[in-house]
């Protein structure tokens, strides 16, 4: 098969264009920036979201196309019919976080956001949770039904290993420097669902060429679900035994002050609730499926991070600022980029 895989470098996609390129696909993948090809993968250096970059990429037809992209609904709609008409089989990455509020284990035809929500503020955004539903909702109206929509939640690997809203750049390098992660006791309290990103991909293979996935939507995520409160609790047993110091934990009240200096839609609308997945409609489809256990897939990436650790840039400065005020503690502003930043951080931390 021909698979063409865009922006396929993320945590679920390197893993996908491994297995493919393993059982003898020829793999196509959009990169921003320059890869030697290798064997039957072949790098196509372009920034997929260009109008002109992806005409190009058009001008033939794949087996397969699987799209890891982050659209806005209008974008996605722009190029929508020319995505169906030149492959046999879609993938559209959606996410779970488009489901509503749920007090029973989520199936594929549980409420999402934007059938439910009443929220007209809410409403009126594009935000990532709404805007999945929005966009599933462009293929179920589609004439064409030659599309799969997949809808992971959060996915881990070595490099990104996330608590409650925040990534490794927000907790744990706060954690390994010394300083204090403030953490929201209602958060804590909420069930979760981790899942490993090689699994998603090993999942997405079988649902390939598969007739039964046409016309389709599937989450992909273990059925284990555990606390945040739990989450922290192992991230922190597990640096201490690494580092031989654990990590120093506030617990605040609620979230709310944290909403004054993160998305607050992300934890208004998803985090605040319990997560937790039924996953009989896939195994319909592909049969069981064997994901790695949470806490031990969970320890191999933490481990192997902690014994090489790259972080990205952090510019939440805002978030910085709260969590030392919270603490009394201090960020050294040689770790802030840009001197706009370290301006926002000092009267974040000092006036708030």
């Amino acid at each position: 098969m021909e698979v063409l895989v865009l922006g396929g470098t993320g945590a679920m996609g390197v893993p996908l264009v491994k297995l493919l390129s393993q059982r003898g696909d020829t793999v196509y993948v959009t990169t921003r920036s320059q890869k030697q090809n290798s064997g039957n993968v072949i790098y196509v250096c372009g920034n997929a979201k260009d109008p002109v970059f992806f005409e190009k990429l058009m001008n033939r037809n794949y087996d397969a196309i699987v799209d890891f992209m982050v659209y806005g609904t209008e974008e996605l709609q722009q190029r929508l019919d020319s995505l169906l008409n030149h492959t046999d089989q879609y993938f559209f990455f959606s996410s779970s976080r488009c489901y509503a509020d749920s007090s029973v284990a989520i199936k594929e035809d549980s409420p999402r956001l934007v059938d439910v929500c009443k929220d007209l503020e809410y409403i009126a955004t594009d935000e990532y949770g709404l805007a999945k539903g929005k966009e599933e909702n462009l293929l179920f109206a589609s004439k064409k039904k030659n599309w799969t929509i997949i809808r992971p939640y959060i996915t881990y690997n070595t490099y990104r290993i996330q608590l409650g809203v925040y990534e490794k750049e927000n907790w744990l390098r706060r954690a390994l420097e010394g300083r204090t992660i403030i953490f929201p006791e209602d958060i804590a309290n909420k069930k979760t669902s981790l899942t490993f990103g090689p699994d998603v991909a090993g999942a997405v293979v079988e649902l390939i060429g598969n007739v039964k996935a046409y016309g389709q939507a599937f989450h992909i995520t273990t059925a284990e679900s555990y606390t945040w409160g739990e989450i922290l609790n192992f991230y922190c047993e597990k640096i201490e035994q690494k580092t031989g110091r654990r990590p120093k934990v506030k617990m605040v009240k609620d979230s709310t002050e944290l909403q004054r200096v993160w998305n607050p839609w992300q934890i208004r609308y998803d985090r605040l609730y319990n997560r937790t997945f039924d996953n009989s409609k896939i195994e319909a489809v592909i049969g069981k499926y064997d994901y790695e256990l949470c806490f031990v897939g969970l320890g191999k990436c933490l481990e192997e991070f902690l014994e090489n650790p790259m972080w990205l840039i952090n510019n939440n400065t805002r978030y910085e600022a709260w969590c030392d005020r919270q603490a009394g503690e201090f960020t050294p502003l040689d770790e802030i980029p840009g001197h706009f930043n370290k301006l926002r951080y000092l009267k974040w931390r000092f006036i708030g």
